[in-house]
């Protein structure tokens, strides 16, 4: 194994609402109504509050020809973390790119990849994604709703060299981090039924599947290998579409979007702990 009417939004938030309510205010915005052919892709970027209360400034963007959506934030520290979501594929690719410990012997920074499976419910749909707007590009942003953590086991490395095969984002999210792509076994299974070539997925090393590693933080020398945890949050992104109603439309009508915060940790294999200092609890 190689080392993203009246309807119940609350008014004490500031709006952000789809598109057609807006054009009036507006006009047509960035990539929509600029003539036939390719959109361009859409940018937002709005103010978040992360869960520790500093507040960051969070880039999102949607290409409905492609059908994905991508995020990203800087966290205090200087991590990057970025989010891909690619409906065509049913591929989500969370990247951290991490700043070294120059003094530990690390190098200047440090690039994971993970990719996962894309639940379709697990955020909006691209098209809807590219019609956002917000009334007030300065209001700080926090989630309305926080999801349930997930902890993922990540036992199988992704081939950087045949990663265009699982998406075509892959190889260009994942460019720095081309030996540390990593990836579930019950994902890989999903994607193999979908007719994805199995020389995408590379075995676990033996060390990891025929011996229980200790976890990084457990290790004292950092030339052993172990097994390295990573945690990330999406802080704020749109998980879910609002509607309302009218009494001028016989069916609801999508008016705006609900925010979640989500908090991932990722468990994989490192040759050895130079790689994963960041780890150190017990």
């Amino acid at each position: 194994m190689r080392p993203p009417g009246r309807c119940g939004v609350p008014r004490a938030s500031p709006a952000l609402l789809l598109l057609p309510l807006l054009v009036p205010l507006l006009g047509a915005p960035r990539g929509v109504g600029a003539g036939a052919g390719a959109s361009a892709p859409s940018e937002l970027r709005v103010r978040v509050r992360l869960p520790d209360g500093q507040v960051t400034e969070e880039s999102l963007q949607a290409d409905s020809d492609a059908d994905s959506i991508s995020l990203e934030l800087r966290k205090p520290d200087g991590t990057l973390i970025s989010f891909t979501a690619d409906f065509k594929k049913d591929v989500k690719i969370f990247r951290a790119l991490i700043l070294g410990e120059l003094e530990k012997g690390q190098s200047q920074f440090q690039a994971l990849c993970f990719v996962t499976r894309l639940h379709h419910n697990e955020i909006i749909p691209s098209e809807a994604m590219a019609k956002l707007r917000q009334k007030n590009p300065r209001a700080v942003r926090q989630a309305e709703e926080v999801r349930g953590p997930e902890q993922m086991h990540m036992d199988i490395a992704v081939n950087f060299s045949q990663g265009a095969l699982l998406s075509p984002h892959l190889r260009n999210v994942c460019a720095e981090a081309v030996d540390a792509i990593y990836t579930r076994q019950e994902d890989v299974r999903f994607w193999l039924e979908q007719g994805v070539d199995g020389s995408v997925f590379e075995a676990p090393p033996k060390a990891w599947g025929q011996v229980l590693l200790p976890r990084c933080g457990q290790v004292g020398d950092r030339g052993r290998p172990c097994v390295c945890r990573y945690g990330l949050s999406l802080a704020w992104y749109p998980c879910m579409l609002k509607y309302c109603h009218s009494r001028d439309r016989p069916a609801p009508y999508k008016c705006g979007i609900r925010s979640c915060q989500k908090n991932y940790s990722f468990d994989f294999y490192v040759p050895q702990k130079q790689l994963c200092l960041w780890d150190e609890d017990p």
